[in-house]
């Protein structure tokens, strides 16, 4: 199911800051509607003070483009808005204008699961100036964050070493729609299943769920609610044990678990949410194994994340499964992957050649890269990541052993001997899908085959070792020569 099976056109369109609307209508009224420009979406940190991100999102992005469209009522909303200094903020040409505006842009993604490091290209957009600016807040809004949670997710997966991951995130994610994407996202990104139903019937994702303490309380005893909810659900039943006392919940499982087994049932496994998780599944596997119930499966929750679970294991706890919920949905402890979306060329027609432009700052290290960009990865012969190169073909002098670092033009990467591959797929063309979007089910592969084939070092939470990227040779001199030429305009020094 895609994006826009839950919302109207005008949900798409009108899906964007103020601001992109009146630059639109500032490039309208200027004459600039035939002109050209080049656009790239990236980040300039790996969230959570990692050693990667996991690209997330693309496989929306020519649902996004292909509905981007204005209404009738759209317009008449539109038309409704007031200036600050009085009169309508939107003049009637372009109204007209936008009511027969369709997306012409052509753009090219990152596969989603793949890995992705700072300020390479995760999206590129080309097209008409105009198009390109309405597209960036809806297109940074649905890249942005399921890329943060789908990092956040590869992460706790990581530290789950291969037990089951379940999002439990919904009740406190940013929304209906935030549910929707950290369920979607943290699929992809490695987790077995999700509470939300939805999401489940949106995107195929398997659901999982089974009892809360409340059904504990509405019984006169634990052992008659858990007999109750065995009755009940007999091929899914998962007891939880800490609504009163563990000790005394793990002796009332084990007695409703004896008398499933006598009915011809097994009782599948206990959650444990609160407490001494480490200290807690130890009692539990020891009681349930020495009541030879050896099959009975133990699962925590209770504000999880990656350095808990780290912690965990390397206590001993007998920990089968994990269900993920606040620091999952909320990213916890950073709300934002922070990803941009920067000109990088402009041409006044689609039969010039691109023109570079660079956007310089008070700080060095937002300043951007020029041209139109791709990215070459490059791998060993295991299939392992170990470098990556942003080129632009206009000035690309061929050699492609030796990247030069974004930040310090005195680094440099030895690339020698490895092969590389193109890592942005185009994914529409012309404002229209240049082919189908992989199923969420293939992204989830790529995103455990390629994270499995990432260099240890890189994966480790602490003082991960930082993955070479830079920019080929010809690139690196381009930026170097806009940098000086655009300082010296301005009667600085370069």
């Amino acid at each position: 199911m895609s994006l826009t099976d839950r919302t109207k056109p005008s949900d798409v369109s009108l899906n964007t800051d103020l601001y992109e609307l009146t630059m639109a209508q500032g490039f309208w009224e200027s004459g600039l509607v035939d002109d050209q420009a080049c656009f790239n979406v990236f980040f300039r940190d790996n969230p959570f003070h990692g050693g990667y991100a996991i690209a997330c999102g693309m496989g929306q992005i020519a649902d996004l483009v292909e509905n981007f469209v204005f209404e009738d009522e759209d317009i008449e909303y539109l038309a409704s808005i007031n200036a600050p200094g009085g009169g309508p903020m939107f003049k009637q040409g372009f109204l007209d204008y936008l009511r027969d505006f369709r997306m012409d842009v052509t753009v090219y993604a990152v596969p989603e699961g793949d890995v992705v490091f700072p300020r390479e290209p995760m999206v590129r957009v080309q097209g008409s100036v105009i198009a390109c600016q309405l597209l960036e807040t809806a297109l940074l809004n649905l890249v942005n964050f399921q890329t943060l949670v789908a990092t956040k997710t590869a992460r706790i997966v990581h530290a789950a070493e291969g037990h089951p991951v379940s999002d439990f995130g919904l009740r406190r994610a940013q929304g209906p729609d935030g549910g929707l994407a950290v369920a979607r996202a943290s699929y992809i990104a490695g987790a077995s299943s999700t509470s939300n139903v939805l999401a489940g019937k949106i995107y195929g994702i398997p659901v999982f769920g089974t009892h809360a303490h409340s059904w504990v309380m509405a019984f006169p005893t634990e052992v008659e609610a858990f007999r109750a909810f065995a009755k009940s659900s007999p091929k899914n039943c998962v007891l939880l044990l800490d609504t009163y006392d563990v000790h005394q919940g793990i002796k009332n499982a084990i007695t409703v678990a004896k008398e499933m087994e006598a009915a011809g049932e097994r009782l599948a496994a206990i959650r444990i949410d609160s407490g001494d998780l480490a200290k807690l599944s130890k009692e539990t596997r020891k009681a349930f194994d020495e009541a030879g119930l050896p099959y009975v499966k133990i699962s925590v929750s209770n504000d999880l994340e990656e350095y808990t679970i780290q912690s965990l294991f390397a206590q001993g706890a007998p920990i089968d499964s994990f269900g993920v919920g606040t620091k999952l949905a909320t990213c916890d402890p950073q709300p934002s992957l922070g990803g941009v979306y920067k000109l990088s060329a402009t041409r006044r027609s689609a039969d010039e050649p691109w023109n570079p432009v660079i956007k310089l700052s008070e700080q060095a290290y937002k300043r951007t890269i020029p041209g139109v960009q791709h990215v070459l990865r490059f791998v060993d012969g295991t299939g392992s990541p170990m470098g990556d190169m942003i080129v632009d073909d206009s000035v690309d002098t061929g050699d492609h052993t030796r990247a030069v670092d974004i930040l310090d033009p005195v680094t440099t990467y030895d690339l020698t001997g490895y092969e590389a591959h193109e890592l942005l797929e185009c994914v529409v063309k012309d404002g229209v899908r240049a082919k189908e979007p992989d199923t969420i089910q293939q992204a989830k592969e790529r995103c455990r085959s390629t994270v499995m084939h990432l260099d240890p070092a890189i994966k480790r939470f602490l003082n991960p070792q930082v993955y070479p990227v830079g920019m080929e040779q010809g690139l690196a001199d381009l930026r170097q020569e806009l940098a000086r030429v655009e300082r010296a305009g301005s009667g600085r020094k370069a």
